[in-house]
């Protein structure tokens, strides 16, 4: 008795240690690739750039780009694990290991360099305005004054729109986008404003497709970066690779003019990677 009680201890030693071995394969963190799944951050909630569909798939040029920096780093696409990362979560993603990357609509800044590292630019947004398509009132961010500019919850893009460019603009706050085109397209407001990706984004959407259109005004610089944790100078070097080599053999252009094209959006060129070099 003594001797099979011995043995079964034993061969549930031997269970739990392959048990947490597996277990650990599949978080992707043992190397750039070295795992069986990788998560990867991403908006799911940005028709264009990161958008998670009914039947739970996603869709959107940032899932385009994380998806294939995600094969360059060994990884198929089934085995990304998508993990929804607001905009005030993604440093606290990165930092705590959450993720292996973000990749959703995240410009690099100064002050973002401080918490966590980028790879790219991959994406060179501006702020912008959408304003409804038979409106040609609106041609300079000045034609706002005594105008009903819409913004969302949290966004300092409008704000920015009446300090600096149109101070008697009458902003109007919302809890989402989609109130802010409800709104554009019945007339009870003006303008849309936040970067021309996203606003591209909502424009192509099919509900949406010739019913806005983008001003075109380039109010800012927003160059989207890929956010890693800080210190990780080998996948920051893989995933610029990885952009270089999206661009070069036109993929990128392919998923720009696929979750963008709709809209008449007149994106930029790939910019120049500036990050880790």
């Amino acid at each position: 008795m003594k001797l099979r009680k011995a043995s079964a201890a034993a061969a549930a030693v031997v269970v739990l240690s392959l048990t947490a071995t597996a277990c650990g394969g599949d978080s992707g963190d043992s190397g750039s690739g070295g795992g069986d799944k990788i998560t990867i951050g991403i908006k799911f909630d940005q028709p264009g750039l990161g958008l998670k569909k009914p039947d739970g798939t996603f869709a959107g040029f940032d899932v385009d780009v994380a998806t294939y920096v995600a094969k360059e780093l060994g990884y198929d696409a089934k085995n990304i694990e998508w993990k929804e990362a607001p905009s005030a979560e993604r440093e606290n993603l990165i930092s705590n290991g959450d993720v292996k990357f973000v990749a959703a609509s995240y410009t690099i800044n100064d002050e973002r360099k401080k918490k966590v590292d980028f790879a790219g630019p991959y994406f060179l947004a501006h702020q912008d305005l959408l304003v409804r398509a038979d409106d040609s009132s609106i041609t300079k961010a000045a034609d706002l004054n005594s105008k009903k500019l819409c913004s969302v919850t949290g966004s300092t893009s409008a704000q920015n729109v009446k300090n600096d460019f149109a101070p008697k603009a009458d902003l109007q706050v919302f809890g989402g986008y989609s109130e802010c085109l409800t709104g554009l397209e019945n007339e009870a407001l003006d303008a849309l404003t936040t970067d021309d990706s996203i606003l591209a984004g909502y424009a192509s959407q099919p509900e949406h497709q010739g019913k806005f259109k983008l001003a075109g005004l380039k109010l800012s610089d927003e160059p989207y970066g890929i956010g890693l944790k800080k210190g990780d100078a080998d996948l920051q070097k893989k995933i610029n690779a990885a952009l270089t080599k999206m661009e070069s053999d036109g993929s990128w252009e392919k998923a720009v003019k696929a979750n963008f094209g709709p809209a008449n959006y007149k994106n930029e060129p790939a910019p120049k990677i500036t990050e880790g070099s």
